[in-house]
């Protein structure tokens, strides 16, 4: 089939005529919005109604179904198993396909991509039977794990709910570091509580149980880490632990009876024991590790009442946390009821109005994966453990220390959303990445989970992360401190620059080898010490130009122009001549010459991507690339073919090198070049495509990887027809709106309003917009409708309108 754009577009008498239109149809809208409405013309149900946690627990998605709270630091969630007890199936815990669990984990990590990811921590199992062998011992999950029917689960947010074949069940929800769960047992059969203390998805170092059986309480700890510890590519570099958590958990009950293990070896009638698992994978780690156990008679009562608090602290802090958080009486309805209401808070920050129940639910469960993260690491008292190993209190001001920085992949999303909808999270954000920095000798990891420095993937996304908080008007942390830091890193060569350690994948430089970088203006792929030369050189180039932005805000214009001009430095790996009839980004050794031989679908000298995906990661310069590509109209052509077939069909679900990947980050905002490029009506219709095809309900309704929220807000983004213009700057480009109404919350200010009344499936493109009540002829907007709030109004078509917004003069750079 032919793509859109090239059926017969309707085309206006003169463009004055268009505007005059736009006039008349638009300033109702923005003079007397209405309220949201559902598709019925009824005002919305609760967000939280709409959210279904299980979307993207199928198609390699990695999220999670259990209970948590926005930020929050406790994920209860299922622990899967397919008959190996140092594997889940998944990266983080839970496979919608998979179902049999060996335990309900405290901690999670959303749509991490390693397998498995990271946490996972302390499996609790309710198990019905006597405990008469060591569960370490039972590496097949054979005896000691339980078969579930999706029919017998449900997952809101907040609460989570399961029932076993074994005929126990169990009914959680949570606060945001504490929890409480009702277990039920059948009443004529053995009923026990495992705590799998060393099980954590990667293993563990070391872990501890004590079980007190006077005051009816069970605590311990794990020591661990190791995420993306098992990459075939440098993971040995991180398997190594980098943080312990705490649990208390008290019962309604005494124990009947209790135990303990270690290894092979089961200790009835102890109360304490230690031991971890490592971190090698099948039978170097099978066998291993510690648990307790708790018996409960429930002969005439068979519900089980369990609070739990955690910490990454201490155990005072976790039974802190817990007392704080929890009444000690609180019921799971109650705590539950809590929860919706405080997820209702976080996703009325969006009201949408109109569009199908599907959209609806798409869309808030997008919002919901989102606002997951960051998540909180310091106690309620303030305290919090650093990358150095000692135990920090919060900066002056600060009222949060977060952590879960999945730097290369939300710099492009999910960073800009938050600073959006919430920018004194992302001001807490900022200055908690800024903490970690200064604990870890002034570098700032691009991936850290807890309070680890992991160096998963490649280039500097904290300076593009801390240049677009700044532009989106957060100013909650130290700016001139991070920026300075942040700059330091980029212009002094740091020692472990030159360290292969962990290579590919988990590189541990922020700036590998800065000096040849700045000698050579681009990574050398032969001494580059990095993933991929090409790959570095445009992420560096993407952190150069944000921190160039950031710098011109702060009104230091020297350090503005030095990093403006390395902005430039991808046109050092752009090879005009990289195939026969067009220019790619290619990667070159340190002597100038290209490495070869070239093949655009190669993912040589790239990370997780090809060539032919790389080429369009320029967003700070897209009337350059377009330039070096020949023109925009031959750029458009090219992008033309890298979303379609060579019949025309659209090729946006993924699978082929040289067209685009939903699944992955580096070409996430090439549906929306074509506005730089002067052909806005084709960002219209292949972002709708992609919302209509790619993403949608079921477990299977992400494309990929979440990459904590990344690929639910770029949806966000894209149907309120927002998207980043580049990192460093609060400009958005625009797209069709998916709904007919959008009401985004500012906090302290003027909402910023979208209006498209005639948004549906039959009306994908933009005919006219206005802008705070004036017509705009532009197809992107400045910094103070994101920052200032305000309103803006759309008339949709069903056909495309090819002069809205294409003069030249008025084209996104």
């Amino acid at each position: 089939m032919r793509p859109p754009w090239l059926r017969t577009a309707r085309r206006f008498g003169s463009r004055t005529a268009s505007r005059s239109a736009a006039v008349v149809v638009t300033t109702a809208v923005v003079l007397a919005l209405p309220a949201p409405v559902d598709a019925a013309g009824l005002p919305p149900q609760r967000p939280v109604s709409a959210v279904d946690p299980l979307i993207g627990s199928a198609n390699g998605g990695n999220t999670y179904p259990g209970a948590t709270l926005p930020y929050g630091m406790i994920a209860w969630s299922p622990t899967s198993t397919t008959g190996d007890q140092t594997s889940t199936g998944a990266a983080n815990g839970y496979q919608y396909d998979t179902t049999r669990i060996r335990g309900l984990s405290l901690t999670h990590v959303n749509g991490a991509g390693c397998n498995p990811g990271a946490a996972g921590d302390v499996p609790i199992m309710p198990f019905v039977g006597d405990v008469t062998s060591s569960p370490s011992a039972d590496t097949k999950d054979a005896v000691y794990a339980a078969d579930f029917t999706h029919a017998e689960e449900k997952a809101v947010p907040g609460r989570y709910t399961l029932g076993l074949k074994t005929g126990a069940t169990a009914d959680l929800a949570v606060s945001e570091r504490a929890g409480v769960a009702d277990f039920g047992f059948p009443s004529n059969r053995p009923a026990n509580l495992l705590f799998r203390v060393s099980n954590s998805l990667n293993g563990s170092q070391d872990a501890h149980v004590d079980i007190d059986a006077a005051h009816r309480k069970v605590t311990g700890w794990v020591l661990t880490g190791a995420f993306c510890g098992r990459r075939a590519n440098g993971g040995t570099n991180n398997r190594k632990s980098y943080y312990k958590l705490y649990f208390s958990a008290s019962f309604d009950r005494a124990f009947s009876d209790f135990g303990t293990w270690k290894d092979g070896t089961l200790s009835a009638g102890s109360a304490s024991a230690s031991g971890g698992e490592g971190y090698a994978t099948g039978a170097d780690r099978a066998g291993r590790g510690s648990g307790g156990y708790v018996g409960f008679d429930t002969s005439s009562d068979n519900d089980v009442h369990m609070r739990i608090g955690i910490s990454y602290v201490s155990l005072g802090g976790a039974e802190a946390n817990l007392r704080g958080e929890i009444p000690s009486h609180a019921s799971v309805a109650e705590v539950a009821d809590e929860g919706a209401r405080a997820w209702d808070r976080e996703l009325s920050t969006v009201r949408v109005g109109g569009g199908t129940s599907a959209q609806r639910t798409t869309f808030y469960t997008a919002l919901y994966h989102a606002l997951m993260q960051p998540d909180l690491i310091s106690d309620a008292d303030g305290r919090y453990y650093g990358m150095d190993g000692a135990v920090h209190r919060l900066a002056r001001g600060q009222r949060a220390q977060y952590s879960n920085f999945s730097g290369w992949d939300q710099y492009r999303a999910q960073i800009q959303l938050l600073a959006l909808l919430k920018p004194r999270i992302a001001g807490d954000f900022a200055q908690s990445l800024y903490n970690f920095a200064q604990q870890n000798n002034g570098v700032w990891d691009r991936w850290v989970h807890i309070s680890g420095a992991t160096h998963v993937m490649t280039g500097d996304p904290s300076a593009a992360t801390l240049a677009t908080f700044y532009a989106m008007g957060v100013r909650n942390f130290d700016y001139e401190g991070a920026f300075d830091s942040l700059v330091r890193q980029a212009t002094v060569p740091n020692a472990d620059g030159l360290s292969d350690a962990g290579c590919p994948g988990q590189c541990v430089g922020q700036r590998p080898n800065l000096a040849q970088y700045l000698t050579s203006h681009y990574a050398a792929q032969d001494v580059c010490h990095c993933w991929g030369g090409a790959a570095e050189t445009l992420e560096d180039a993407v952190a150069d130009s944000a921190l160039a932005r950031w710098a011109k805000l702060l009104g230091r214009d020297q350090e503005a122009a030095v990093l403006a001009e390395r902005g430039a430095y991808w046109r050092n790996v752009f090879n005009p001549a990289a195939t026969a009839d067009a220019g790619y980004i290619q990667a070159r050794r340190l002597d100038g010459s290209w490495v070869g031989p070239f093949n655009p679908g190669s993912d040589l000298g790239f990370a997780q991507g090809t060539s032919a995906t790389y080429t369009w990661m320029v967003p700070q310069d897209v009337q350059g690339l377009a330039a070096a590509m020949g023109g925009r109209e031959k750029a458009a052509a090219r992008l033309d073919a890298f979303f379609h077939a060579a019949d025309g069909s659209w090729s946006v679900r993924g699978g082929d090198p040289l067209r685009y990947d939903p699944t992955n980050e580096p070409g996430i905002h090439a549906p929306w070049l074509y506005n730089a490029l002067g052909q806005p009506w084709k960002t219209q219709a292949t972002v709708r495509q992609i919302l209509d095809t790619v993403y949608g309900t079921g477990p299977s309704g992400l494309p990929g990887n979440d990459d904590l929220g990344t690929m639910s807000a770029w949806y966000v983004l894209s149907a309120l027809g927002l998207y980043p213009q580049s990192p460093g700057s609060a400009s958005m480009l625009l797209g069709a709106p998916l709904f007919p109404s959008a009401v985004v919350d500012r906090p302290g200010g003027t909402d910023l309003t979208v209006a498209a009344p005639g948004a549906d499936a039959a009306h994908p493109y933009i005919d006219a917009v206005r802008v705070n009540g004036r017509p705009a002829q532009r197809s992107w907007t400045d910094a103070d409708l994101t920052t200032k709030g305000g309103r803006i109004a759309f008339r949709l078509a069903e056909q495309p309108n090819t002069w809205w917004a294409t003069d030249p003069s008025g084209l996104p750079r």
